[in-house]
């Protein structure tokens, strides 16, 4: 699959509508100081209060944004231009900008769901729609507010977070760049790539075989080869690559890298993997198109994504809120080739 069909689309969309809209069951992850702080899901977040989590609200929200651009024509269009109007809104997104401003809620989403939401801002900043020019004004305030936590938080991490989870720092930077060099955010850009090199520059035999834990949705392999493709020359970034996993070639046919399977898609833990299949595909792509054509890794690395990306989607919309809150995002991500042509200079 190499782009969505129209039918895939509108379910995609529809799975995404329902979940924005889903209040409970929900998981907050909130410092509170005293009780009065304590609201529900929605009296906190006005804009994303459903999809059981903050980051999975917002990265709904892109995709709906996503299809919208890119089907205009689905059935499920006109609602999902309806319930952006009314989730997007600039009251809606005031407050929650309010909220990240408080002092205790400094790590609120660090930095997965901050990157998604810069995800779904340069989404709706490269749309010439009317509604989009609006919605694009309401998300201001939020990104200017995590922008600043960004510039204060970076300078301060010692060490790069490698885990299969939502902390893991190479995916939060690769999305944090992207959007830094979209908005001519020279600034910015400058400290993600100088804290990307600090971190990964010199890594070496990257251990691919500990890889995936049981609860991964995100390989950190991957996640770094993505973003040093994003940072290096193509020239520097086949030496690095050759360097950080020495033995891919047979890594990729030994069945070391291989498209893992769920064993229970209604346990919310287990049910990652088949998000890690998806994030592998994504970055697997971009790695391949940052290689030069005539590499002899470019056509393995691209064959693996085909596959992790087709295991993958077939855990989309399996009827289980556990993984359907979440799962279409990251095969939209994937079939979309997000990001591929954001290579280094």
């Amino acid at each position: 699959m190499s782009d969505l069909d129209a039918s895939v689309a509108n379910e995609w969309g529809k799975l995404v509508l329902k979940g924005v809209d889903t209040e409970f069951p929900n998981k907050l992850s909130l410092v509170y100081s005293s009780e009065e702080q304590i609201k529900t899901p929605r009296q906190h977040f006005p804009a994303f209060y459903g999809c059981f989590d903050w980051h999975s609200s917002v990265h709904g929200h892109w995709l709906l944004v996503r299809l919208l651009k890119d089907h205009p024509s689905i059935e499920s269009a006109p609602r999902i231009r309806q319930v952006l109007g009314r989730h997007l809104s600039a009251a809606n997104l005031k407050k929650e900008a309010d909220f990240f401003t408080k002092d205790e809620q400094k790590t609120f989403e660090r930095m997965y769901g901050w990157a998604w939401f810069l995800r779904l801002v340069m989404e709706v900043d490269t749309w010439d729609d009317p509604d989009a020019e609006q919605w694009r004004e309401n998300l201001r305030p939020l990104e200017i507010v995590l922008v600043d936590r960004i510039k204060d938080y970076l300078p301060l991490l010692t060490y790069p977070i490698r885990i299969g989870q939502h902390t893991d720092t190479g995916f939060a930077l690769g999305q944090i760049l992207d959007y830094a060099r979209q908005m001519n955010h020279a600034e910015l850009e400058s400290l993600v790539v100088n804290r990307t090199k600090s971190f990964y520059e010199d890594d070496v035999d990257y251990p691919v075989n500990y890889e995936p834990s049981g609860h991964d949705f995100f390989s950190s392999c991957w996640n770094e080869a993505d973003l040093m493709r994003r940072v290096l020359p193509q020239r520097k970034f086949v030496a690095w690559l050759d360097r950080f996993v020495p033995e891919l070639s047979e890594q990729l046919t030994d069945g070391t890298i291989t498209p893992v399977g769920v064993s229970d898609v209604t346990d919310p833990k287990i049910v990652h993997l088949a998000g890690l299949n998806l994030n592998r595909a994504w970055c697997m792509q971009s790695v391949a198109a940052a290689l030069p054509a005539d590499h002899p890794l470019r056509d393995p690395i691209s064959k693996s994504a085909q596959m992790h990306r087709s295991a993958g989607l077939a855990y989309i919309n399996s009827g289980h809120y556990e993984g359907d809150h979440w799962l279409a995002t990251f095969g939209l991500y994937a079939v979309k080739r997000v990001g591929v042509s954001s290579v280094g200079d």
